[in-house]
């Protein structure tokens, strides 16, 4: 079976906190679990320009209006969402806080089809190791949504319009539309789930969000060869400050040398047995 590398509770970027709570990592970079995955803010406490990255569960838009209301005030909407990927439990809330806000949300090209109702994602692999989720899997919605009224494509310059100083790295595998956000003048990586910081496989993991560093989730990534080459990318970008779409933010040296040990060893860490 693949191992997975531990991170200490110093690595930890916040204190650990229920899921009610927002953790903020820096002045404008805060994030919230919801249930199993995380959204992230971005934007000073009042801003009128603040960001949404990913829009979590199904039903769990008014836990995510709440948060915005209570970092950045009632009445204002952010000036737009960003998807890092299109899967259900990054999209479940999408429709609603569109509807809600009325904002642009913007997306890979490649993501586009999941988000304009024309492709659903491929089966999952439900013989993938490490839990009782991938068995699961089959279970979790795949049909895409359709939000074409709101959707713009990002640049091809790699700028992210909503986000000076920001830049946005395709780090396809777990889809082929998937991204990740970074800023340079902080080392801080958004990373969604090209890497993640907790097991998504055992539900106990899940649950208990133990600090590990982990490749995306085993039974919906589909192209290993990819999602090894972007987490080679990731870790070429030296990060000091992670954000991922499950588990954690870590921060420091030893989540550094965690991703690029993560990187060296991919097939042998990341990669599910029956893909070997």
């Amino acid at each position: 079976m693949a191992v997975q590398i531990p991170l200490s509770q110093e690595a930890r970027a916040t204190e650990d906190k229920g899921d009610e709570h927002i953790r903020e990592l820096t002045p404008d970079v805060a994030y919230r679990r919801l249930t199993m995955v995380n959204i992230v803010f971005v934007g000073l406490p009042g801003a009128k320009d603040w960001v949404l990255i990913d829009a979590g569960l199904h039903g769990s838009a008014p836990s995510i209006i709440a948060a915005a209301t209570a970092r950045f005030g009632a009445d204002n909407p952010p000036a737009a969402i960003l998807m890092t990927h299109a899967h259900f439990d990054h999209v479940g809330a999408l429709v609603d806080l569109l509807e809600h806000w009325n904002c642009p949300v913007y997306a890979h090209a490649l993501e586009t089809p999941y988000l304009t109702g024309q492709q659903a994602y491929p089966p999952p692999d439900a013989a993938a190791d490490g839990g009782i989720i991938p068995k699961l899997s089959p279970l979790f919605p795949r049909d895409p949504i359709d939000v074409s009224r709101w959707l713009r494509q990002l640049p091809e310059d790699g700028s992210v319009p909503p986000l000076p100083g920001w830049q946005w790295v395709h780090t396809p595998g777990h889809t082929t539309g998937h991204i990740s956000l970074w800023r340079q003048q902080d080392r801080l990586l958004i990373a969604g789930d090209a890497v993640i910081t907790t097991g998504q496989e055992s539900a106990y993991e899940v649950v208990v969000q133990e600090p590990e560093m982990h490749g995306p989730p085993r039974y919906l990534t589909p192209d290993w060869v990819a999602a090894e080459q972007s987490v080679r990318l990731l870790a070429s970008l030296e990060p000091d400050l992670l954000v991922t779409g499950h588990g954690r933010a870590m921060q420091g040296a030893e989540m550094t040398a965690a991703l690029h040990q993560l990187a060296d060893n991919f097939r042998q860490i990341a990669v599910p047995r029956s893909q070997h």
